[in-house]
């Protein structure tokens, strides 16, 4: 590591120059990779719902479809407008009713299942169904319902999984950019206030800046990913890895001091300082966002790929750019010298010393509540109910469900060879299910006496297809609710009766799968990343007590922020619950390791329980606080600003955790340190004090220096503790 500080210190105008120009490629590479606004595309595929959507694609030629509603338009305008949809790119086929019937014929000698389909009740609307040939959150299919809204007015609504997609796309791609600016803003001003000078912190966001553009230019290795991933990486990315820029500053100041102000060797000194410090606390961070993979909801997989890797970059930013700048630029940094701002806080360590007993208590009384809160807080797997009223989509849904009373639709896939009476009596079936409205298919519509050659070939084409039939089924509950999962339980006990091969696929079928998965996803996820930390831990600080202890606190402070909301009424995406605890612990449980490390080696060099906790409490506080504080301030913003609630949700619970952390760590940590002292010298590797000492030394009341405990006691007349009991430990 010498060796490479050296080199780094050498080459600094070669490292900061190709850091630069490597950012021509991965931006490139950064503005080329494809994402994905399809949540439910990350379901696992070998599960039914995901394999029927493959065959309807690649045996049907069929992906998506929309639900277009026209209001109060005459029937020639809207044959018109069936034959223009057709027209656009990606458009496969055009459902309505004159594919069943001449449109100057009265709608009212239409069979009621047509009838009911395909007009509203009181015929100002009519229902235009149109299947498009590739899959929801394809560019192509996103193409075509840009296509059909701009030769739209504004009295035709395009509704569906596809439009609503479609939104999110649109409302994400003007957002992301904002939420950068945002939190390259607050921790502007946050490290203005904790640094010693207004130049550093540039330096700081620029080298975070150029690994955050290097992680996502790689991203072009996946293919493509989740625009979640693309929303939250950035500024997640800023707020874990900034801790290691002020590391290594704090290390380099610290040697300039030691080497007489020359900085080329306080760098050469700082960086393998660094790289020890950096290490121990990027491997935390990393195993959180290792243990989203072990998910079955693949979207874990993306976001913790893409994190981890954004953590790595990080890292070696730290370690070679960050260097090679602060060298650069030294001369800047001086001539904008400041004294920090933020207060030294040295009156909590006394305050936690005095009291820690009441604060165990606390501990103990909170931990009950918000275990309650934590298990009870509610979810939702709807995520595009939750967004803005005004997006055209959000508009359409509503205008689907007001004007037909019709809320999701779902498809069957069944087997070719089954026989047309089955068919019939498994739809007819279906048509009894609680809040199903209309079921259309070949034999559904004519019954299993007429030919299917009566049909008109497109609809055939439509419902069939080498081994396959389709069925669509029309619903009057909204996906992610519970009538909708037991319908769809309903249909698909159905379903299996008539045939084992046949398949529910749609958006509420998919959901209700989702929901089955996370729920198991989130006891997985939160197993994994609580062994991953603990066995971290255990191997760094070489205890067995001390990882239990750690865990704990900062598990403590994910139930407070995950139970708040149960007690608030509000009501979080499913994704959150998962995520949070996870990036939470790995990223957080740092503050815990900081200030333990400190209170290992004080206690091996010879210090008191009180004196120990209360030196290692003093100097890790500032490192915590702006730690902490630097975190909040990359997702507070950008939480309050965001339009997309999962994003919002987030990136809220995210800032209130980082601080719920730090005052857990700050109040709580060393509180357990006290209590836990004998346990802890007992089960750990390198806790050795070489001294005797007063029971509970409480001299550290009076004046620190008069207390010696490096290899001898020294009693003073001052002392409280003068008649106690001295035992060795």
């Amino acid at each position: 590591m010498k060796k490479m500080a050296h080199g780094i210190v050498k080459l600094r105008f070669v490292i900061f120059i190709a850091a630069l120009i490597m950012l021509i490629p991965t931006a490139i590479c950064y503005m080329n990779t494809r994402i994905n606004y399809d949540i439910l595309s990350y379901l696992p595929e070998e599960i039914d719902t995901m394999k029927g959507q493959d065959i309807i694609e690649k045996e049907f030629g069929e992906g998506a479809f929309s639900l277009v509603v026209v209001e109060n338009m005459p029937f020639k305008d809207v044959a018109k407008l069936e034959k223009d949809i057709e027209q656009v790119n990606d458009v496969k086929e055009v459902i309505w009713y004159d594919d069943f019937t001449d449109i100057t014929l009265p709608a009212e000698i239409l069979p009621d299942k047509i009838r009911e389909a395909f007009i509203s009740d009181d015929g100002s609307c009519t229902l235009l169904a149109v299947v498009y040939k590739t899959t929801m959150s394809a560019d192509e299919t996103m193409e075509a319902i840009d296509t059909i809204r701009g030769m739209v007015g504004d009295n035709v609504y395009v509704s569906g999984g596809s439009a609503l997609t479609n939104d999110t796309k649109i409302l994400s791609e003007k957002e992301a950019p904002i939420y950068v600016v945002m939190a390259v803003i607050l921790c502007m001003i946050v490290l203005m206030l904790t640094l010693d000078s207004f130049f550093l912190p540039f330096l700081f966001l620029a080298s975070i800046g150029i690994a955050i553009i290097y992680n996502m230019g790689t991203n072009l290795i996946f293919g493509e990913i989740s625009y979640l991933t693309q929303a939250m990486a950035a500024i997640l990315q800023l707020g874990v890895t900034l801790d290691y820029s002020i590391f290594l500053w704090h290390s380099f100041e610290e040697q300039m001091t030691l080497n007489g102000g020359n900085k080329y060797d306080a760098m050469e000194k700082a960086i393998p300082a660094t790289f020890t410090s950096v290490i121990g606390s990027s491997i935390t961070t990393i195993a959180g966002f290792i243990a989203l993979c072990f998910m079955h909801f693949r979207i874990g997989l993306d976001i913790g790929l893409v994190m981890a890797k954004g953590v790595l970059f990080g890292v070696l930013s730290v370690l070679t750019i960050l260097p090679a700048m602060i060298l650069i630029f030294h001369k800047l940094i001086i001539k904008t010298k400041h004294k920090p701002l933020l207060p030294k806080f040295r009156h909590i360590p006394n305050f936690v010393q005095k009291y820690y007993p009441l604060l165990l208590v606390l501990f103990a009384v909170i931990w009950f509540q918000a275990s309650y809160g934590y298990n009870h807080t509610q979810v939702y797997y709807n995520l595009g109910a939750t967004l803005p009223d005004s997006l055209p989509s959000i508009q359409a849904n509503n205008k689907l469900d007001e004007e037909f009373n019709m809320a999701t639709t779902h498809l069957v896939l069944y087997s070719k060879d089954m026989d047309a009476k089955q068919v019939v009596n498994m739809s007819d079936e279906i048509k009894d299910v609680d809040g199903v409205k209309t079921v259309l298919g070949e034999e559904a519509l004519l019954g299993a006496d007429v030919p299917k050659e009566l049909l008109p070939s497109n609809l055939r084409d439509m419902f069939e297809d080498g081994d396959w039939e389709m069925m669509m089924i029309m619903s009057e509950y909204q996906a992610a609710t519970d009538d909708v999962n037991k319908q769809c339980d309903r249909i698909e006990d159905i379903i299996k009766k008539y045939d084992d091969n046949a398949m529910l696929v749609g958006e509420a079928p998919c959901t209700r799968d989702l929901i089955n998965i996370t729920n198991k996803d989130f006891i997985t996820v939160d197993s994994v990343s609580i062994g991953i930390v603990a066995v971290i831990i255990l191997l760094t600080l070489r205890s067995i007590s001390l990882p239990v202890i750690l865990v704990a606190a900062i598990e403590f402070a994910i139930f407070i922020n995950l139970g708040i909301p149960c007690y608030t009424g509000t009501v979080l995406p499913f994704i959150a619950s998962i995520f949070i605890s996870t990036i939470q612990l790995g990223s957080t449980v740092d503050y815990a390791i900081l200030m333990t490390t400190r209170y290992k080696v004080e206690r091996h060099s010879g210090k008191s329980r009180r004196e120990a906790v209360k030196i290692a409490h003093t100097m890790s506080i500032q490192s915590i606080l702006v730690s902490a504080i630097s975190f909040f301030a990359a997702t507070f913003g950008v939480g309050l600003y965001s339009d997309i609630d999962i994003v919002s949700s987030m990136c809220i619970l995210l800032a209130r955790g980082a601080l719920i952390s730090m005052i857990t760590v700050i109040f709580i940590l060393p509180s357990l340190l006290l209590l836990c002292d004998r346990i802890i010298i007992h089960t750990s590797i390198g806790i050795k004090p070489k001294t005797v000492e007063y029971g509970d030394t409480d001299a550290l009341k009076n004046d620190e220096n008069q207390i010696e405990l490096v290899g001898r006691v020294k009693k003073t007349d001052t002392s409280k503790n003068s008649s106690k009991e001295v035992k060795s430990l």
